[in-house]
């Protein structure tokens, strides 16, 4: 009986009729798949994802095996399910950043749970892999130490300082340099040269993300921002009520006048559980879907109030690590990867403009 010897040019072929069902491209083209053995007729690969936190991760492991077990005389076929995070292209040479990916997330108002979602998508990014900053950009309410759990930084040995981390996470805020309850009576000069050093004189490393929470509004902050780093986008966090959605409006106009892509739109806050098992929709239903349908804007979730979302703010250990299995912290960590996927989706297709933002007509 002869014996069918598998070749690389077989498994590629295999793998060429394998989409990825986010990019619409083939394993192949996408320059997926990696370091592809053979003993005997037995196959063993790497697939490199574009982000570890890919929703799809299991359905594109199933269909890259089902093609792979078509192979006439193929053996045991073993998969590893690796990620390389794509880079928007954008030059942050400028600030000698070797940050991938940069993403603010805004809200046109306070008090919608801009940093509790800001929190949870570093976090829940992190633990699925990735590496990822977080930068507290609010500076007037800088509430991150506390919802992270941190004191203060560690001990800088060089030129640059180094950022605190938690949970996978590194970590800037102003909240670190001033004392507790000191009010920061800013103008924008002062603004503007404390975002540049958050991100020019802190020492990230390499990330796959840095993760920024703006203030609310759509004021200097934001500007100082996008003047100093390309944004590869924005995620806008509202409530569902009408007067919240107004505001968030604003803030999707300030993002498409910055020249930054808006990632979608997160809903926080949508209902409370009732123990008999029914939803109180105590700011309304809907608002956020109807934002990302007029915004035209994929809306990456909805939020359910809980209240273990608010102890690990305050204590310090967000939902998606405290209590992972909680209806808030799977719509999170959903969130988390809708996120990541539009970020890479934009960089494979090219979405992302060159350059720096354009901030043309607003300054």
């Amino acid at each position: 009986m002869s014996v069918v010897k598998i070749s690389e040019q077989a498994v590629l072929a295999a793998l060429s009729r394998v989409n990825d069902p986010e990019l619409h491209k083939d394993l192949v083209s996408l320059n997926m798949v990696k370091d592809i053995q053979f003993t005997g007729n037995d196959v063993s690969l790497t697939i490199n994802l574009t982000t570890p936190a890919c929703p799809l991760k299991s359905q594109i492991e199933n269909d890259a095996r089902k093609a792979l077990e078509q192979i006439p005389g193929v053996g045991a076929v073993k998969i590893n399910m690796g990620a390389s995070v794509p880079s928007d292209g954008r030059n942050r040479g400028m600030m000698q950043l070797p940050v991938k990916n940069a993403i603010a997330v805004g809200s046109g108002k306070g008090g919608v749970g801009k940093s509790t979602v800001a929190v949870n998508l570093a976090v829940s990014l992190a633990s699925m892999g990735a590496r990822v900053g977080l930068m507290d950009a609010d500076i007037y309410g800088p509430n991150i130490p506390t919802m992270m759990g941190i004191s203060g930084l560690p001990q800088s040995h060089g030129e640059k300082i180094q950022p605190a981390e938690a949970y996978g996470v590194k970590v800037i805020s102003i909240g670190f340099m001033v004392k507790p309850g000191q009010a920061m009576i800013w103008r924008g000069p002062m603004l503007h040269s404390a975002i540049r050093q958050f991100l020019g004189d802190v020492d990230w490393g390499e990330l796959d993300y840095l993760i920024i929470d703006l203030p609310p509004g759509t004021g200097d902050a934001q500007l100082s921002l996008a003047q100093s780093i390309p944004l590869s986008g924005g995620v806008i966090v509202t409530l569902p009520q009408d007067v919240s959605v107004e505001d968030a409006s604003r803030a999707v106009a300030m993002f498409r006048a910055m020249n930054v892509q808006v990632l979608g739109v997160v809903e926080n806050m949508s209902f409370l559980e009732l123990p008999d098992g029914t939803r109180m929709e105590i700011f309304g239903k809907g608002g956020g879907e109807k934002l990302a349908k007029t915004a035209g804007v994929p809306f990456l979730g909805s939020i359910p109030m809980h209240s273990e979302v608010r102890v690990g703010g305050d204590t310090g250990k967000p939902i998606s690590i405290s209590r992972p299995n909680s209806p808030a912290a799977i719509a999170l960590n959903e969130i988390s990867q809708k996120v990541a996927a539009q970020i890479s989706i934009a960089a494979i297709q090219g979405q992302a403009p060159p350059g720096r933002s354009g901030l043309t007509g607003m300054l």
